[in-house]
């Protein structure tokens, strides 16, 4: 009986998962020994997108005329209502933060080899200091980090800080939404991101009125490139 005890005090996590056994964040079914997070079935059946593939794609359009943006992507498409919603959800509002790290693992799997694997560094979209510690964590940043660690590009939280803690996007035109974020974003050190290739990521873009505000902020005072992904996309 001791061993058994032992080896339960060795293995929390075994222990824990007796009365709470890991579920599929989009179905709710119980996962296997070789399954995370999202069983295999929601897995193969996710809505990817594939943008990383295409060149003018709806993301990048997003874009055109507002801003320079070498490259644009987004793992999946988003769709209210729908069982991967509930990806985004959980994230974002219920403190999984383990599901932004194994997405952003999956998508970096994806993108080997594309253009995005040549960037100089990705920079997660920052939250305002008082939010990022109401909620914990900074979902965007752990979707970066499972995507720097299968990419092997470092990612770097400094360089690019949010000044206001503007209000929520979710009920605003793509007009509200651009005067909400602009001029809410500084760059620490510019200079260290002279003639180089950035990447930012999000979870989920649909106007693109914070990423536009983010690379203003930075065409206003350096010369570099940058390219978008996100965990999702909404409406394409």
């Amino acid at each position: 009986m001791a061993g058994i005890f032992n080896d339960l005090r060795l293995a929390p996590e075994a222990f824990l998962s007796l009365f709470f056994p890991p579920v599929c964040v989009v179905c709710g079914s119980l996962l296997v020994r070789q399954e995370s997070i999202i069983c295999l079935e929601c897995l193969t059946e996710l809505p990817r997108t594939k943008y990383h593939e295409l060149e003018d794609n709806p993301v990048e359009k997003l874009f055109w005329g507002r801003v320079n943006v070498e490259h644009a992507a987004a793992f999946f498409r988003y769709v209210k209502g729908s069982a991967y919603h509930s990806i985004l959800h959980q994230l974002k509002y219920q403190g999984k933060k383990e599901i932004g790290i194994w997405m952003g693992e999956a998508y970096g799997y994806e993108l080997l080899g594309s253009p995005f694997q040549q960037a100089d560094v990705i920079i997660p979209v920052p939250l305002h200091p008082s939010k990022q510690k109401r909620r914990g964590y900074n979902q965007s940043e752990m979707i970066a980090w499972g995507m720097s660690k299968i990419l092997k590009i470092p990612m770097d939280t400094s360089l690019i800080i949010r000044k206001v803690d503007s209000s929520t996007q979710t009920k605003k035109n793509r007009l509200e939404r651009w005067e909400n974020v602009s001029d809410i974003f500084e760059l620490t050190n510019p200079g260290l991101l002279i003639d180089k290739h950035i990447v930012l990521v999000d979870d989920v873009i649909t106007t693109g009125a914070t990423l536009e505000g983010i690379i203003l902020s930075i065409e206003k005072q350096v010369s570099c490139r940058v390219s978008i992904l996100c965990l999702a996309v909404a409406g394409t």
